[in-house]
C-alpha cells in the first residue's frame, strides 16, 4: 500500500475524492476477504489513521454496504452489497450457464469461443475458452470491443430497436480499424439486416487483419437478445467456408445457453 503523505491532504478536492473512493473500495475488499475486521485492522491495512478508517466505515455503513457485528467495533459486508450485485447477476448467470457449452463448442470448432454483452457502445467479453487449435494467447475477457467491427457487436446491434441502434452507432464513432471495416451506415445496416435474417453475424478481418469471427444471439426468458456467443480464429484457417460449416454448431450452442437462461423458443 502507498503511504498517504501530508501533501495528499492539501491536494485538490478531485484528488481527495478519488483517494476516498479508492480507500472505500479497499475497505470492502478487506471485509470480503476477512469476513470481518475492526477499525484498527482496517486502518493498518490501508495505511491510514484510525479516525479516517472510522469515517470510511461510517460512510459505508450509512449506505448499507457494511454493518457492525454483534461485537461492537467489528464490521462486515452489509446487505447493500446484494442490491448492487443484483444489477449484474443476469450477466453472471450467462457465463455460469454458458461455461459448459463454450468448452464443448471450442473443442468442436477448434477455435476461441467468447460470450459478450452490450455495454454502452461496446461489446464487452465476459467469458472465453481457447480451443485446441487457437493461435496466440490473446485474452478478450473484460475488453471493450467496437460493436460495428466485431461479430458479437453486430449480432447485439442487429437485435436492438432501430432508435437505440442508431444512438449506439452514433456514440461508437464507426472508426475504420482495417480496410475491411464497415463504416458506412447504409452498408452496415444491410449487413445487420442479413445477420438478423439468417441468425448469425460474420466479421472478416474487420477488427484486425488476419482475424475472422462469427456470432449468434443468446436470448433471455422473454426472448430478448442479451448476449452473443462467438467463435474466432485466424483467417487462413477459419475461412469463410469453414465459418459457414460451423454455423449449425454455434447456433446449437447459443440455443442451449438461451434454453438454460429460461428461453423456451
Amino acid at each position: 500500500m502507498s503511504n498517504h503523505t501530508a501533501d495528499s491532504e492539501t491536494a485538490g478536492p478531485s484528488v481527495n475524492g478519488v483517494q476516498s473512493v479508492d480507500r472505500a473500495v479497499s475497505v470492502l475488499e478487506i471485509l470480503a476477504q476477512r469476513g470481518e475486521a475492526g477499525v484498527s485492522e482496517v486502518a493498518a491495512e490501508i495505511d491510514v489513521h484510525k479516525s479516517t478508517a472510522f469515517r470510511l466505515l461510517g460512510a459505508l455503513e450509512s449506505r448499507g454496504l457494511v454493518e457492525q457485528t454483534a461485537e461492537r467495533g467489528k464490521y462486515r459486508l452489509g446487505f447493500g452489497i446484494v442490491r448492487l450485485a443484483g444489477a449484474v447477476t443476469g450477466r453472471l448467470d450467462i457465463t455460469q450457464q454458458g461455461r459448459q457449452v463454450c468448452e464443448r463448442l471450442s473443442e468442436e470448432v477448434g477455435e476461441t469461443v467468447n460470450i459478450a454483452v452490450l455495454q454502452e457502445h461496446y461489446a464487452v467479453n465476459l467469458y472465453q475458452v481457447r480451443g485446441p487449435g487457437a493461435v496466440g494467447t490473446h485474452n478478450w475477457v473484460g475488453q471493450l470491443t467496437p460493436v460495428h467491427a466485431t461479430s458479437s457487436g453486430k449480432i447485439l446491434l442487429a437485435h436492438l430497436p432501430a432508435k437505440e441502434r442508431a444512438d449506439v452507432l452514433a456514440a461508437s464513432g464507426l472508426r475504420k480499424l482495417t480496410p475491411r471495416t464497415l463504416t458506412a451506415e447504409a452498408t452496415l445496416e444491410k449487413d445487420l439486416a442479413e445477420a438478423r435474417e439468417r441468425g448469425y453475424a460474420v466479421t472478416l478481418e474487420e477488427l484486425e487483419i488476419g482475424l475472422h469471427a462469427v456470432a449468434a444471439p443468446i436470448r433471455a426468458r422473454d426472448g430478448e437478445v442479451v448476449a452473443a456467443l462467438s467463435a474466432s480464429g485466424p483467417a487462413y484457417r477459419f475461412t469463410e467456408e469453414r465459418i459457414h460449416e460451423l454455423v449449425p454448431a454455434l447456433l446449437r450452442g447459443a440455443h442451449e445457453i438461451s434454453h438454460r437462461m429460461g428461453y423456451l423458443g
